[in-house]
């Protein structure tokens, strides 16, 4: 479910991808789409991506990317299975929206990723902005619907 002051709540679809090539850290890309009552894709919503780098005593840094102008620096801990992260750092653009906090937490839920994502944007407070149970999709080809 997305949804926030500006905007009214909707269901979503939501395509999560990590990579890793034996370097230091993990690529990141994710892809949602707006839903119909039918759950069948409307239109394109967001698009991000990035990298996870993975530190010592279970601490992160993800430095995400969005197309509309705005780069996020997070900082977090892995916790058993939960994953919390708060920006450190936003970067934008001129002709981005105004956005200058996000925070994520992930969780590990009978082998589901479930997350929850908060922001401060567009004079609004740091709010629920989207959450989901994303289900592990087995040999994912992620060039085979670009």
């Amino acid at each position: 479910m997305i949804g926030y002051p500006t905007m009214e709540s909707a269901n979503f679809g939501q395509e999560v991808v990590f990579g890793h090539n034996g370097k230091p850290f993990l690529t990141y890309e994710s892809r949602t789409w707006l839903l119909d009552a039918e759950g069948v894709k409307v239109r394109p919503l967001a698009r991000e991506s990035g990298f996870w780098r993975i530190l010592p005593e279970r601490q992160l840094e993800v430095c995400i990317a969005h197309p509309t102008g705005i780069v996020e620096i997070y900082v977090g801990e892995v916790v058993f299975h939960k994953i919390e992260l708060r920006t450190d750092i936003v970067a934008r653009t001129v002709t981005s929206k105004e956005y200058s906090a996000g925070h994520r937490l992930y969780g590990l839920v009978n082998g589901n990723l479930m997350y929850a994502y908060d922001m401060a944007a567009v004079g609004q407070p740091l709010q629920s902005h989207a959450s989901a149970e994303l289900k592990k999709v087995a040999d994912f080809d992620p060039g085979a619907d670009a």
